[in-house]
């Protein structure tokens, strides 16, 4: 049943594939209505499968992480979708103009699937194509989409950044992305910085004498540990304690099949859910000592109705000291879990409800719910009145990540990755609301409308707090938030707040200074220089897709790291050019 799940889970690439231009160069007129399934029991079956593990990607009303499925069975043959499924890699060598034209534009080849029994198939879609047809009559009349919302474009610097590989992460896969490193974590003990770095796949890293030697091993650790079927599942983030050295305590998100135990904040039973994200605190009994060994508990469960839009992101406040208020809260980034996408808006939509928020939590055991941590009497909705306690800010839809600004302003800057139009950077306030579902970046969205385009908002309308850096997708797909460099290692790049793009790999910086809430701050294009030469991390990755990730350490030196190939680049400087 594993196998099959993965396999099902792999479709939804191939679709990613084939649905994604509007035009093929390869123009075809099919009646495929009666070559698929149209029993309610076929269709049913077909729509289990659908819901159970192709909603995370897709819909009938717009692009998410795959691409609008309808009306794909009445674009191409079903001899041609069989026939890419068994193999895709051969009807691209064979030069098929819609594969080749598609995987030009994608630069992804999906694994063949010969498995697959032909009947499953059959039935998801039959599924796929009788709603399609049946969502033709559904759509939301609303006109006026911006096709390009943001008209200012982002202009290059003068400014390259100088980068050198530090290290590479051992592999965790045969394939690509063979090694999904996902965050660099830094924590103090006996007066020396220590680092380390999380795979997705499971290993939390330590890096000692520049090796990485594996300090957590969450499919040794955790039973029900699962990393697939990918887009940030697995073991998503880790934060220490900043009394780490004197109580040894260190926590992780990570995710685990549906149902797998009662979840703290679950999901009607009408409503399919994916996975489960689970937040640990775990105990050592040694905190300099590498591996980790001690013990464990859970702090808390969250259902989800797609594997995306997670737990990704938890930390700690770097800026406070003992005795301030915020000394030793944990900030946990909720995502909408793809809700909004999967036609349960609502799920987001609703200050009683974790999801598409950031929490903010003590992690001792106290006042909760489930009595395992406790709720800060500062937290805006405390006593629950009007919101969920837990609850710091919200309307997001993927607060991927956030961090402070150590260069004396102390803001809280929360990356939001948008839907099909917008990606955004936050300045976090407490009890702030940030728009998601009814905002994308500064423009209105609709998830019952075509959810490709955004729409116009009244200039008068202040419902929501707008970001203060965006960008559209001319410039980039989905916004890898980072961090202000404030090391005096190079003078150039001190005070700026260096981020990105996350499959383009484009490299960004805004001035710290400028980023005021209520106002659009400037951004900035960055080169980059490697051994000498001009290139960009596109170039420099054979995968194309590069992942990008940042990471600072407690110098305030930024790194960038890419989640395909697991290799670490320290900025050692900037080149100055004349434009």
């Amino acid at each position: 049943m594993k196998h099959f799940s993965f396999l099902l889970s792999c479709i939804c690439l191939f679709f990613f594939i084939i649905s994604s231009c509007q035009q093929s160069p390869q123009k075809q007129t099919v009646e495929n209505s009666a070559h698929y399934p149209k029993s309610e029991l076929e269709v049913q079956h077909g729509m289990a499968l659908f819901n159970q593990h192709c909603a995370s990607c897709h819909n009938f009303m717009g692009n998410e992480i795959g691409p609008n499925l309808n009306g794909i069975t009445s674009k191409v043959s079903k001899e041609w979708l069989v026939n890419f499924i068994h193999n895709p890699q051969a009807v691209i060598d064979q030069k098929d103009e819609r594969a080749v034209a598609l995987f030009q534009q994608y630069k992804m080849y999906m694994p063949p699937f010969p498995h697959i029994k032909d009947k499953d198939l059959d039935d998801l879609l039959g599924f796929i194509h009788k709603f399609s047809e049946a969502e033709k009559k559904n759509k939301s009349n609303r006109t006026g989409g911006l096709v390009d919302p943001i008209k200012k474009k982002i202009y290059p610097s003068d400014l390259s950044l100088v980068i050198e590989e530090w290290l590479t992460i051992p592999p965790s896969s045969e394939t690509s992305p063979k090694t999904r490193i996902n965050k660099i974590e830094t924590v103090k003990t006996q007066g020396k910085e220590r680092l380390f770095v999380d795979d997705l796949r499971g290993k939390l890293y330590e890096i000692v004498d520049n090796k990485p030697l594996v300090y957590m091993d969450f499919q040794e650790l955790e039973e029900q540990f699962i990393h697939t079927p990918g887009f940030g599942t697995g073991l998503g983030s880790v934060a220490f304690h900043p009394d780490f050295e004197h109580n040894g305590r260190l926590y992780t998100t990570h995710t685990e099949p549906a149902k797998t135990q009662p979840a703290d904040f679950a999901i009607a039973d009408s409503v399919p859910v994916k996975l489960q994200w689970v937040l640990l605190e775990w105990e050592t009994q040694s905190p300099s000592a590498t591996p980790f060994s001690g013990s464990k508990r859970e702090l808390l469960r969250v259902d989800m109705v797609t594997q995306i839009h997670g737990v990704q992101e938890i930390a700690f406040n770097p800026l406070v000291q003992k005795g301030d208020a915020d000394y030793g809260m944990l900030y946990v980034g909720v995502g909408d879990g793809g809700a909004a996408l999967a036609g349960h808006p609502y799920l987001c939509d609703d200050p009683n409800r974790i999801w598409g928020s950031v929490l903010r939590i003590q992690p001792e055991k106290g006042n909760s719910a489930n009595g395992n941590y406790s709720i800060p009497k500062d937290n805006p909705f405390a006593d629950g009145n009007e919101g969920l306690p837990e609850i710091w800010a919200r309307g997001f839809r993927n607060p991927h990540r956030f961090s402070w600004d150590r260069s004396g302003t102390k803001k809280m800057l929360i990356s939001n990755i948008g839907q099909h139009s917008v990606e955004e950077v936050n300045l976090g306030e407490k009890g702030g609301h940030y728009g998601w579902p009814h905002r994308e970046g500064t423009f209105l969205f609709d998830p019952e409308a075509n959810t490709e385009l955004v729409y116009p908002v009244d200039e008068t309308d202040s419902t929501f707090i707008p970001p203060v850096l965006q960008y559209d997708h001319d410039e980039g797909n989905a916004v890898s938030g980072g961090y202000v460099y404030t090391s005096d290692l190079i003078p150039d790049l001190k005070g700026k707040y260096l981020f990105g793009d996350i499959p383009r790999g484009f490299l960004f910086y805004a001035d710290a200074t400028a980023i005021e809430q209520g106002k659009q701050a400037n951004i900035h294009g960055l080169g980059l220089e490697f051994k000498g030469e001009k290139t960009s991390l596109a170039a420099m990755n054979p995968n194309q897709r590069v992942d990008l990730r940042f990471g600072t350490n407690q110098k305030g030196e930024v790194f960038i790291f890419t989640k395909s190939n697991g290799t670490i680049y320290r900025i050692t400087g900037v080149k100055k050019s004349t434009l």
